[in-house]
Formats: structure tokens, C-alpha cells, sequence
């Protein structure tokens, strides 16, 4: 494994539930430290990495957000030896029975989720879909280990380790948005012998998946002349529509839509048709899902542009994505940013680009 698919790798085997990120912050920290002239964190959470422009003040900056912050379980009542739980963002209770987990508690402790047999419920539930009131965590610990070691409100990560593919393929839990870290750091790897015009801010941020949070504070502080969210997007997997996913490891999706300027989308399209980088593009007629939903909006308004690394599998254990995608959504944004000049912005938007 090369440096980047390595990190992928620690950024797959940590935890970093949405509220609770400080275990992959450091991560990313350690990593983009060497890459960036700047870093600090915001009140949330979120991580700052700035990479000085060369031009002389004043300079327009350009933020770059991934969030950090993965889904998961947390503790909600404790019943004799078992936890009964809840969910941290958006996570399908169908994926659930029979999941390894780890419980953080006074500290760490394995767990299953599990649930009700069949054979125990009324006729008129037996074998439909398991909701949050028949699942639970069995630790082997007893009732009274357990009220002395978890309490009501600790959180509950994935405990599924990444499964690397041939050609590239990888597996495991909270690609989404960990794919885009790394994505995040390809650029910033594409861009360290360059001399850049731009400031440029390379964003992980907190609580994505619980309401844009992080992407609507660090936005607001760092006051970006534009930004683009990055982030995952949905791969053709069987039983769902073709129009409304994309193949992998075809290059990245560029979005185009409400939380889109299309100035931005013409420059992204030309761009990677310039440097012959295949891509798809995801048409977000409403909104896009992602942080750009609320870079968009915040304080007088930030140009935002969306671009996606299609995953299979999304908010499972089990997610799965190919490392090109990775790759070349970096090098899409390093060519993005490296293309900026001092007046890309008055090119950009003027009239007749509109």
C-alpha cells in the first residue's frame, strides 16, 4: 500500500461518530501537518489546515470541506446485561443484527448487535425488518459490570476492519466521508511544489451528518471568496436506478444543481477535460445532501461547487469504493486551485459566464 491508501486504511480503523470526532481529527492532523503552513480548530471541532498562497495580500482563499464525522449507535438504556440504543445519524436498523461493534465506555469494550428472535414476537411482526426497539448490544458483561463500566449517552463505532480489493477496491465502514479525507490529501500531496495565488483552506469538518454543523461555523469564521464541499455519492449497486448513480472507478462526479454555481461547473467540466480525467455528472436539482448546502448560504452567500466519489453500500459497515476515484477527485481539485489567479474570480462570474 502506498502512503495514501494507508491512511485511508487509519482513518477506517478509528472511530469519530458525529459530536465525537477527536480520534480521527488527530489522525488528519498528523497527516496534513507537513502539507500546510497552518492549523488550528474551530470551537466545534472542525480542523483548519491552511496552505499560504505566494501572492501578496490582500488574496482571495478558497475553503476545501470533507466532513469527518461518521454515523453510529449510542447507549439509551441499559436493561439487566444488555444495552438497548439509538441512533447516531442516519443508520438503517436492517444492517444492524449480527454487527461487531465497540462500546466506549470507562473504556473500550466488544459488542454484537443483536435482536429479538422471530419465534418471540407476535405473528403480525415475525419477519419484517428489525426496528431500534427489538435490537440491542449484548458485551458479556454483567448487569453489574455494566452499570459500573457504560453509562446511558456513550457511543457505540462500527468494529468492521477495511477490506482491501484487487485493483484498488476497499471496504469498510465510514467511507463516507473518509474517502473524501483522503482525497483531501492527494491534493494537498499535488500541490506542495506549487506556488499558489489563492489561500487555501482544507476543511474536515464536524457533525455533517447531524445537521451541517461544522460546515456552517468554519464557513462563517473562515469567510471563503469560494468553497466546494466534497464528498460521497451513490455507486450502481443492483436494485437501484441508473440515472440516479454512477459507476466506480470511473473518475468523480461533478455536480450540478441548486447548491452548484454553474460558473463553477463549466470551469470543473473543462478542467477535467483538459487533463483527460474521466467523470460523471450528478445533477441535484433540490439540494445535494452534502456541506455545500450550507457553505452556499452562510453569511453573504459563498460560490460552491459539489464533486463526488461514488461508494457502494452507503451508511453500512461495509462500504466500498476504489481508490482511483480517490485519486483523481484529488487531482481534480489540485488542478482546480492551481488554476486560479488573482482576478479567476471576476473571470468567473461575469456577466456573460453566468
Amino acid at each position: 500500500m502506498d502512503k495514501i491508501e494507508t491512511f485511508l486504511h487509519a482513518l477506517l480503523s478509528a472511530p469519530g461518530l458525529s459530536g465525537f470526532e477527536k480520534p480521527v481529527s488527530s489522525l488528519i492532523s498528523e497527516q496534513w501537518r507537513p502539507l500546510v503552513d497552518e492549523m488550528t480548530t474551530s470551537p466545534l471541532g472542525s480542523l483548519h489546515a491552511l496552505r499560504k498562497a505566494g501572492a501578496s495580500q490582500p488574496r482571495p482563499a478558497i475553503m476545501l470541506a470533507a466532513h469527518m464525522d461518521a454515523i453510529g449507535l449510542m447507549v439509551k438504556d441499559i436493561q439487566g446485561s444488555f444495552l438497548m440504543i439509538t441512533q447516531i445519524g442516519g443508520v438503517d436498523p436492517r444492517v444492524l443484527p449480527g454487527q461487531a461493534v465497540t462500546v466506549h465506555g470507562v473504556r473500550d469494550f466488544p459488542g454484537i448487535v443483536q435482536m429479538i428472535p422471530d419465534r418471540f414476537l407476535k405473528s403480525s411482526s415475525a419477519g419484517s425488518p428489525p426496528d431500534y426497539a427489538r435490537l440491542f448490544v449484548d458485551t458479556g458483561l454483567s448487569e453489574n459490570e455494566l452499570r459500573h463500566n457504560i453509562r446511558v449517552g456513550d457511543i457505540i463505532s462500527f468494529a468492521s476492519k477495511p477490506i482491501q480489493f484487487t485493483d484498488g477496491y476497499i471496504s469498510g465502514h465510514s467511507l463516507d466521508n473518509r474517502a473524501s479525507v483522503a482525497a483531501l490529501t492527494v491534493c494537498l500531496e499535488e500541490l506542495k511544489n506549487y506556488r499558489l495565488e489563492w489561500d487555501l483552506w482544507c476543511v474536515a469538518t464536524v457533525q455533517e451528518e447531524m445537521h451541517l454543523l461544522g460546515a456552517v461555523t468554519s464557513t462563517f469564521h473562515l469567510q471563503p471568496a469560494l468553497g466546494v464541499a466534497l464528498d460521497v455519492t451513490f455507486a450502481e449497486e443492483p436494485g437501484l436506478k441508473n440515472h440516479a448513480t454512477f459507476p466506480l472507478g470511473k473518475g468523480p462526479t461533478i455536480g450540478l444543481g441548486a447548491n452548484v454555481h454553474p460558473a463553477l461547473h463549466r470551469k470543473f467540466t473543462q478542467l477535467a477535460r483538459e487533463i483527460d480525467l474521466p467523470y460523471s455528472v450528478e445533477t441535484m436539482p433540490r439540494s445535494s445532501g452534502t456541506d455545500a448546502m450550507a457553505m452556499q448560504i452562510t453569511a453573504a452567500g459563498v460560490p460552491t461547487m459539489v464533486i463526488g466519489i461514488p461508494i457502494r453500500y452507503m451508511h453500512t459497515p461495509y462500504e466500498l469504493t476504489t481508490m482511483t476515484d480517490i485519486r483523481r477527485a484529488g487531482r481534480l481539485l489540485a488542478r482546480f486551485i492551481t488554476s486560479l489567479e488573482a482576478d479567476s474570480q471576476v473571470s468567473l462570474f461575469t456577466a456573460e459566464g453566468k
